[in-house]
């Protein structure tokens, strides 16, 4: 059985694949420039996806990638360690060992230094947006900053380099020692060497921001369908033109496919993005990074500022009275099977830093999992996906950085699909055929160019797009 939801070419309708922060922001932003917009998500309704229960930080703290140096050395110690923040899940794949070794290849100091004032410009972007989208008071974004609480001397002196970092690059930060941290949550007991301040981090309810912006998006227009999966595009003389979809409810016909028309497309699917792309004859490093998170409802104490466990990579959000931890990045399969044993390390790590908490606080508390899509390179594809496949564009790959940089990949790829210009379409970013090696994965279009007419950036044997480093206009 096949049904076609058809549109004339005058409604510029964009379809959005993935319902999601990424894909919810990128339909807010479509909406605003006059697109009409379809959203198809694979999951029901009502049930979180990967942003909805993560740790819910805004971080321009975040300017350095995954990919850094010291990660594979440090990674291989903690795969040693069952209950460690970082894991592989090593499987014989292709594609698997392909995003290692592209990982292997940026994890290096001239890719940080590459890399790091684009992130910082991302995320203090995406947080204009944010404060513009809690103006109206739909969802409460709290402003005052983020701890990065060191444990040991060590880690304390290693985050304190960092911080000079961050002051080149204009971020507000403070060195805080541990009578410092006392003065700014006095109410909150802490065991640390100290900490660094990042004052404009900021932090909310992720679901309820979420929550707000899918009820937005609906108000202005945005038609969205769940249980939904897009399996294949059709192309007529080289253009997207309708893509099929499955429905994946097991209470509809499995081999009922509906067909969905539209004048432009956009994979935001999160970690299933690659499946997708791959029926577009393009390989798009990607892999899934899972990671948990617990919530108490009525904590024995309240900080006042969101924090992150330095030497344990947990993030520590207070909002509505609530406390969430989480933490960890097992990096494999789309898997969301919890492993206790990750768990049990997040919640061994919290009395360590603040003692008025016990593991036995957590009993019964729900465990919950999410997926988050890491590129190898730790930047994200924002982009067309190619001269061959005109119509189609990818917004994914967001690691850890997801909600953070939700609303400016939403912003951008908006003005991507309108052929609008923006702050980052500026004469320090092309988009070209390159044979070099692969370098970075954010793509934007040049001011004033067709999006359809763009050149995108190649990387050699893997069809993915390509972030340039600052240079003159041809």
């Amino acid at each position: 059985m096949t049904s076609s939801i058809n549109n004339r070419p005058k409604d510029q309708k964009v379809l959005i694949i993935g319902g999601g922060v990424i894909g919810l922001c990128i339909a807010y932003y479509s909406l605003i420039a006059g697109k009409k917009v379809v959203l198809i998500e694979r999951g029901p309704e009502n049930v979180d996806n990967c942003s909805a229960e993560n740790a819910g930080m805004v971080v321009p703290s975040h300017f350095v990638p995954l990919a850094a140096p010291g990660m594979i050395s440090l990674g291989l110690r903690w795969m040693l360690n069952p209950e460690s923040p970082f894991s592989i899940r090593l499987r014989p794949n292709v594609d698997m060992f392909r995003w290692l070794y592209l990982f292997w290849k940026s994890a290096n100091k001239s890719h940080v230094l590459k890399s790091r004032e684009l992130i910082r410009d991302l995320n203090l972007h995406s947080r204009e947006l944010f404060v513009e989208l809690a103006s109206d008071e739909s969802y409460a974004l709290t402003k005052n900053g983020l701890l990065m609480l060191c444990k040991t001397p060590r880690a304390f002196n290693e985050e304190s380099e960092l911080a000079e970092d961050a002051k080149e690059l204009g971020l507000d930060i403070e060195l805080c020692d541990s009578k410092r941290l006392a003065e700014i949550d006095p109410e909150i007991e802490m065991d640390v060497q100290g900490a660094v301040w990042f004052k404009q981090d900021c932090h909310m309810n992720p679901g309820a921001f979420l929550s707000q912006l899918k009820e937005k998006v609906i108000k202005m227009g945005a038609d969205i369908h769940y249980n939904l999966t897009a399996e294949k595009f059709i192309f007529e003389s080289g253009r997207a033109r309708s893509v099929e979809c499955f429905q994946i409810n097991k209470d509809v016909d499995p081999s009922s496919v509906q067909v969905i028309d539209a004048d432009q497309f956009v994979i935001a699917g999160g970690s299933w993005s690659s499946n997708l792309a791959n029926s577009l004859g393009l390989k798009l490093p990607l892999i899934a990074g899972k990671g948990y998170s617990m919530t108490l409802t009525e904590p024995v104490q309240l900080p006042s500022i969101c924090s992150i466990l330095n030497e344990a990579r947990v993030a520590v959000t207070p909002f509505n009275g609530s406390l969430r931890f989480a933490g960890t990045m097992e990096l494999g399969d789309n898997d969301l099977k919890v492993n206790p044993r990750r768990v049990n390390g997040i919640l061994k790590s919290i009395p360590k830093y603040f003692p008025q908490f016990q593991k036995n606080d957590f009993s019964g508390v729900k465990q919950w999992s999410g997926l988050r899509p890491c590129s190898p390179d730790g930047l994200p594809y924002i982009g067309p996906a190619g001269p061959d496949c005109k119509g189609v564009f990818i917004a994914t790959g967001h690691a850890m950085m997801g909600l953070s940089l939700g609303p400016v990949t939403g912003k951008l790829m908006a003005d991507i699909i309108c052929g609008n210009t923006n702050k980052f379409d500026s004469a320090s970013f092309k988009v070209r055929v390159s044979n070099y090696d692969y370098s970075a994965s954010i793509a934007f279009a040049d001011p004033g160019d067709d999006p359809d007419s763009l050149e995108i950036a190649l990387a050699p044997d893997m069809t993915c797009l390509l972030y340039t480093s600052p240079s003159p206009r041809d």
